[in-house]
C-alpha cells in the first residue's frame, strides 16, 4: 500500500518543528534547513514542487530567501528547476542513482578506514546506532533515516580530509533521494542495523581494514539488490515500489 503523500506546507511545518533552529542564523540559513531536512526526511518527495510563496508564508519570511535557499539546494543536487513547475524536490533515475552510489562506494570505505586508524572516537556513531534501532523498533522511519545518516557521517569525520568530508556529505544528502523511506526491499531495518553494528565492531576493535571492508560490502549489498529494481525516476514513499531501504 502506497503512502498518502505529504502536501509542501504541512512538510515544512513538520520540519520547521523538530529542525535544530540556530538564533544566530539568517533567513536564507533557516529556510534552507527547513526545505532540506524536509528533502532528507522524505517528507518533500522526489517530484514535488517547492512553491517560494507558500514556504515563505510558513516561515514568516519574503520570498527572497527562500528564493536563494532553493537556488542553494540546487546547486547540491537536491532541487531541480522545471520548466513548467518551478523549483521541485530532484528526481533520480536509475542511472543517476547508480552514479551516486559509484562514487560513495569508491570514496567512504577508505575515509572510515582513515578515521578508525586515526583512533578517532566513536562514541557519536555507537549513540547513532542506539537512536536507530530504537526508531526502527518503534516504526519512526524519519528517525531512523536521520540516526543512519548520523551514524554514517560520524565514522567518516575523522578521516582528516574537510575536502573528503564534504564530498561524502553531499553524496549522503543525495541517496536521500533514493531512499528515505524503506528498509524492505534489501532485507528489512535488522539487517541494516546489523550491518552497522558489524562495522561499528570493527572500528572499537581499531581493524580499519574490517571496518573498511564491512562498509563496502554493506553499500555493495544494497546497490546489488535494489538498484537493478530501479526501472523508474525513485520515489521513496512508494513502499511498494523499487527503492524501500535507506542504504547504509
Amino acid at each position: 500500500m502506497q503512502s498518502s503523500p505529504m502536501d509542501a506546507t504541512t512538510a515544512v511545518r513538520l520540519s520547521l518543528a523538530d529542525a535544530d533552529n540556530d538564533p544566530l542564523a539568517n533567513r536564507t540559513d533557516r529556510a534552507l534547513s527547513v526545505v532540506k531536512r524536509g528533502i532528507l526526511t522524505g517528507r518533500l518527495r522526489p517530484g514535488q514542487q517547492l512553491i517560494e510563496s507558500e514556504i515563505a508564508e510558513m516561515l514568516g519570511m519574503s520570498k527572497t530567501p527562500v528564493r536563494e535557499a532553493l537556488k542553494t539546494l540546487v546547486g547540491s543536487g537536491l532541487v531541480s528547476l522545471s520548466r513548467y513547475k518551478g523549483a521541485v524536490v530532484r528526481e533520480l533515475d536509475s542511472a543517476a542513482a547508480a552514479a551516486i552510489y559509484d562514487l560513495r562506494i569508491l570514496l567512504e570505505p577508505e575515509a572510515v578506514r582513515r578515521t578508525v586508524a586515526g583512533g578517532s572516537d566513536l562514541d557519536t556513531a555507537s549513540t547513532a546506532l542506539d537512536r536507530a534501532l530504537g526508531a526502527g523498533e518503534a516504526g519512526d522511519e524519519v528517525e531512523m533515516s536521520l540516526a543512519n545518516r548520523e551514524f554514517h557521517r560520524s565514522l567518516y569525520l575523522g578521516c582528516g580530509n574537510p575536502l573528503l568530508v564534504a564530498t561524502l556529505d553531499g553524496l549522503k544528502d543525495q541517496t536521500a533521494l533514493v531512499s528515505v523511506s524503506g528498509w524492505r526491499a534489501a532485507g528489512g531495518w535488522r539487517t541494516e542495523a546489523d550491518e552497522h553494528r558489524a562495522i561499528l565492531d570493527a572500528a572499537r576493535a581499531g581493524d580499519s581494514t574490517r571496518a573498511a571492508d564491512s562498509l563496502r560490502d554493506h553499500i555493495a549489498g544494497f546497490v546489488a539488490r535494489v538498484l537493478p529494481r530501479l526501472g523508474r525516476t525513485v520515489d521513496p514513499t512508494d513502499r511498494n515500489g523499487p527503492a524501500e531501504q535507506t542504504a547504509g
